[in-house]
């Protein structure tokens, strides 16, 4: 099958066969992986171009493959496609973007054509089940371009959208079935959605899915299929639950895997900045601002998180749109288009929010809060670096937690570098750098602004022009913040701190009978008031009481995060401003000595511990 395509004079393409109809062609920007016109030979004021042929496939998956401006398969599509994968279940591992939905579209023709056609619509022959809404939409987007000219009917079942429509098309006859756990297991046991002729059961993103509670609901749904069927499991990763469910629902699967040993994807970039507690949110406004990415995807852990951050941000001046469990469906779709439009270019999303989100313009994916595990910082770090395309995946550590994340890098065998904090000389930099690049580029200038600019040489000499053009440049983007404390080599340097020369004193209700030793004690007061060990001063243990310095300048700051996170707290310890510094006599245990000298005049005194096993921790209440 020879597939041509004629460009005519306005630049529009057409795919013709051996028919005389035509349809549109997707634009060489539109391309997907590997596509790329082979061979151009101009005639008169068209140009006839072969593109090459899939002859181990189908004819009309192949018409639509080149149609959709492919030239070659993605790895994991032509190993899907192979004669040892034909009729056996799948357990495919594959990283994010490298085209796993068209691959198990590929995978399943064999199961449902008939002479190159589906055959009427009726009972579903194939079901796909996917973690999100937006994942089961952009299924079904994919699979209906690839069995569009296979006559293929496909219908979604998703959560947020109407019910009775999607049982009212679910009656009409269907061929392919995409939707969630939940709203699919509610069809079938409404007697809706009949699974009593399926040929193939697709699982996409199945560790997400078992992750996300749904292993009753998926139990529930290959249940209700043929035991004869097909079962194709994709996912990024395969911990050991996803290997167990393979176990018990398929029958001697083909094992593919086209992730290598190391699991970061191999075009993303993975970077990591320690920080402060305190300037999580001032790192992410300088990370944005010193990439200036296309499009950035920012990931928290809580709904609460996101919105906190997307206000802030907005606040700001970014053009930015928030995902989160607390939106409907309407307005997951319109910050999604708003995205796809430009109109916005930053995401502040949760972890399933974001799941099924197929942006090619995002280059930029900041953790800002870290992944639990290395599988999600896997999905996270996936939402970029897609289809061929390179990424950068930022993660932001707080101090006290920059060795557990070198321990989780370390075995997820990622190798991301760590940087400082950019700082606002550094974002300076680079905006005069995208403002050279941008302003030095050649332009065709149109008559009126050729117009305007006359207009301004007659008031203005080029040299203030340029100057008022620089000012309204920076005056359109947010400002950078400075960080109090910009890297670990900057907080670990010996610095003379005078601020603690004007110190406000806070409490704790423990001391020494309460077995207070400051090797607890400094990591709780940091953890609690979202501070340094560099921001604390003195600490005095009495006998049934601490008291701490904190420097005025930060003392507001400090009392109001206790007050947040005092519900968090699970020891019982109240911290409270005191009303002045320690009674005379109290043991003095810690005074920042940042790699000076310790005096030897003076006795350091410890806390003795009541009990030997409890040394180190506080007691339990």
């Amino acid at each position: 099958m020879l597939l041509r395509l004629i460009v005519n004079s306005n630049g529009r393409g057409f795919a013709g066969g051996a028919t005389s109809q035509t349809r549109p062609l997707a634009k060489p920007s539109d391309m997907r992986y590997g596509a790329a016109l082979t061979r151009a030979l101009p005639i008169g004021r068209a140009t006839i171009v072969s593109c090459m042929t899939f002859t181990h496939l189908p004819t009309s998956l192949a018409e639509a493959l080149t149609a959709r401006g492919y030239t070659a398969l993605t790895p994991v599509q032509a190993a899907v496609t192979e004669d040892a994968a034909k009729g056996r279940d799948l357990l495919v591992s594959a990283q994010t973007g490298s085209g796993k939905t068209v691959a198990f579209g590929l995978a399943m023709a064999d199961e449902l054509l008939e002479d190159g056609k589906l055959p009427a619509p009726g009972l579903p022959l194939a079901l796909v089940i996917a973690p999100t809404r937006e994942l089961a939409l952009q299924v079904a987007k994919e699979l209906s371009w690839l069995y569009a000219s296979a006559g293929g009917r496909i219908a979604t079942c998703v959560g947020g959208m109407d019910a009775s429509r999607e049982r009212r098309t679910l009656s009409y006859g269907t061929h392919i079935v995409v939707g969630t756990p939940g709203r699919l297991r509610d069809h079938v046991e409404r007697g809706a959605l009949d699974l009593s002729q399926a040929r193939i059961a697709v699982l996409d993103e199945a560790d997400e899915m078992l992750d996300m509670g749904f292993r009753e609901e998926l139990e529930a749904l290959l249940d209700a299929t043929p035991p004869e069927r097909r079962t194709f499991l994709f996912s990024a990763t395969l911990p050991k639950p996803i290997v167990a469910l393979a176990r018990r629902y398929q029958n001697d699967a083909h094992r593919i895997s086209t992730v290598g040993e190391d699991r970061g994807h191999g075009d993303i970039t993975y970077q990591a900045i320690a920080v402060a507690p305190a300037d999580i949110e001032h790192a992410v406004i300088n990370l944005l601002r010193f990439h200036e990415a296309e499009t950035a995807i920012l990931f928290c852990a809580t709904r609460d998180n996101v919105r906190h951050l997307h206000a802030g941000l907005t606040e700001r001046g970014f053009a930015a749109v928030a995902l989160s469990g607390e939106h409907s469906q309407n307005e997951r779709n319109a910050a999604l288009q708003a995205l796809r439009d430009r109109r916005a270019r930053v995401c502040v999303a949760t972890d399933v929010a974001a799941r099924g989100i197929d942006l090619p313009t995002v280059t930029l994916v900041i953790h800002v809060e870290l992944p639990r595990d290395a599988e999600t910082l896997q999905h996270r770090s996936g939402r970029t670096g897609r289809a061929g395309k390179k990424g950068t995946a930022v993660l932001i550590v707080p101090y006290p937690r920059r060795r557990r994340v070198e321990m989780t890098l370390k075995q997820a065998k990622i190798a991301a570098e760590w940087l400082p904090v950019p700082g606002a000389e550094d974002i300076r930099a680079k905006d005069r750098e995208r403002l050279m690049t941008k302003l030095i580029a050649p332009i065709e200038i149109e008559d009126e602004d050729r117009e305007i600019a006359e207009a301004l040489l007659a008031e203005k000499s080029p040299l203030e022009i340029a100057a008022a053009l620089v000012q309204a440049h920076r005056a359109s983007m947010p400002a950078p913040e400075e960080l109090i404390d910009r890297s670990p080599a900057e907080r670990s340097a010996p610095v003379h701190r005078p601020g603690f020369d004007d110190v406000v004193w806070f409490s704790m209700n423990i001391g020494r009978r309460q077995n207070a030793d400051p090797r607890w004690i400094l990591p709780l007061i940091c953890r609690r008031g979202h501070i340094t060990k560099s921001e604390i001063g003195a600490i005095r243990i009495g006998a049934g009481e601490t008291r701490f310095q904190i420097p005025t300048k930060l003392a507001d700051r400090f009392a109001k995060e206790v007050a947040k996170t005092a519900a968090q707290d699970e020891d019982g310890v109240l911290i409270e401003v005191a009303d002045g510094p320690p009674p005379p006599g109290t043991r003095g245990d810690h005074a920042p000595r940042h790699h000076k000298p310790r005096n030897h005049d003076r006795p350091v005194h410890r806390a003795r511990p009541a009990k030997p096993h409890h040394r180190g921790k506080p007691p339990k209440k």
